[in-house]
């Protein structure tokens, strides 16, 4: 499992502004919400290279590894501007590279030696997972030319922003023979379908209280689907777990893009909420959502949204909600760890409440986030198998000069 360590660097990224020598939307484009937005064009990207003829053969382990890699290795170097950050790869990148697989060593070599041996042959051999990352590379840019869509209309005349709009151009026609890149020139629907995907970005979570850092919807999933993918190597999840894990951390809160954010005390509150939200939100998907994608996704995405905390596998095609055993954990069985995935939201939650209150802003709001912290203690805390309690220990309210949170 990620350590405690590891995480609060993970949440780095939310306080990292991109654009940020432009005028910007009022809560900005931070870079965690950037990656999250990328790796969700990396799984449009993925689906549409699957159904081509293109023969590009790629691996979705690989991929989701790639993207986190990626992640980490711009949480140290991101305050570079691109074109300086292109220009210093391109002569200094091997070293850049070994000063970033320093910094890691020990944080993420604690956590996996075996995932850390293969962050450092990512970075270091160009061959190594080369197809993954001519998919994550168009992702990235194109997750960079949504948000310029915006900066370039709240910048109109400023100098240099024709150059910079030339080169996010350059740099997607460079990938324009991926099946994907040339798809969504053309398709509207899965255009549209990333425009809705983009506006998570500015859903701020925990309306009610400031925060420190904020956090949008969307670079909360992301954040979800990162512990989800460390707790499927705790449970040497086959490739089909791990992918579905962490697609269902990555896809888990899609639906408040129709719904908007709608918080955990109003839904515990309010008897039968949370059935009708549910509701709600299945019967939008249906009419909003499904639309705008192949109808050869749907199945694939309602496995991730649908009662997405529920443990399930299939038999003989059909969903089927039950505990996943170790017999289970086969790709044949479509495996997925509902009651893990919901552990990883609510320690995301928590860790966001912690950051907030630790930074001075003591809302009843975030305190109330911390009594998450009491539901994994001892026992509690292994849940299918991962043993989240360390990372919760991490983050102890003591800290906070709060007294531990009690039921």
């Amino acid at each position: 499992m990620l350590t405690g360590q590891l995480l609060e660097l993970i949440f780095e990224s939310a306080s990292i502004q991109r654009w940020n020598d432009h005028i910007r939307p009022p809560q900005g484009f931070t870079e965690l919400d950037k990656q999250a937005h990328k790796m969700m064009y990396a799984y449009v990207l993925g689906k549409l290279e699957e159904e081509s003829d293109s023969g590009m053969d790629f691996d979705w382990v690989r991929l989701i590894e790639g993207g986190l890699f990626e992640f980490l290795h711009r949480i140290k170097l991101t305050d570079i501007k691109p074109p300086v950050f292109h220009k210093i790869m391109e002569e200094k990148g091997a070293e850049i590279n070994r000063w970033v697989l320093e910094q890691y060593e020990e944080v993420l070599g604690q956590v996996d030696g075996e995932l850390f041996a293969r962050f450092q042959e990512y970075l270091t051999e160009h061959e190594y997972s080369y197809a993954e990352k001519q998919i994550l590379k168009a992702s990235h840019y194109l997750a960079t030319q949504w948000e310029f869509t915006h900066i370039d209309r709240l910048n109109q005349g400023l100098y240099g922003l024709e150059n910079e709009r030339e080169s996010i151009r350059g740099r997607l026609k460079e990938h324009g023979s991926l099946a994907g890149v040339r798809s969504l020139r053309v398709d509207t629907n899965i255009h549209n379908f990333m425009d809705l995907v983009g506006q998570l970005r500015f859903q701020q979570r925990w309306g009610h209280s400031p925060r420190i850092p904020q956090t949008s919807v969307l670079g909360h999933v992301l954040v979800v689907a990162v512990i989800a993918f460390f707790a499927s190597l705790d449970l040497d999840a086959c490739p089909k777990r791990l992918y579905n894990n962490y697609l269902c951390g990555l896809f888990h809160d899609l639906p408040e893009v129709l719904t908007r954010d709608i918080v955990a005390p109003v839904k515990r509150s309010i008897p039968d909420l949370d059935r009708i939200i549910k509701s709600i939100e299945s019967s939008w998907f249906e009419e909003r959502i499904y639309p705008l994608l192949p109808d050869t996704w749907h199945d694939e995405i309602r496995y991730f949204v649908e009662d997405e905390f529920a443990d399930r596998i299939r038999i003989d095609g059909k969903r089927v909600n039950t505990e996943v055993t170790p017999a289970h954990n086969a790709d044949c069985y479509d495996p997925l760890d509902g009651t893990v995935v919901k552990a990883c939201d609510q320690l995301a939650a928590y860790v966001e409440a912690f950051l907030s209150i630790r930074h001075g802003i003591r809302s009843n709001h975030l305190k109330d986030g911390l009594l998450i912290y009491h539901m994994y203690e001892g026992e509690k805390g292994i849940v299918s198998g991962v043993d989240f309690g360390p990372v919760f220990a991490y983050f102890n309210p003591e800290e906070l000069g709060l007294r531990k949170p009690i039921r």
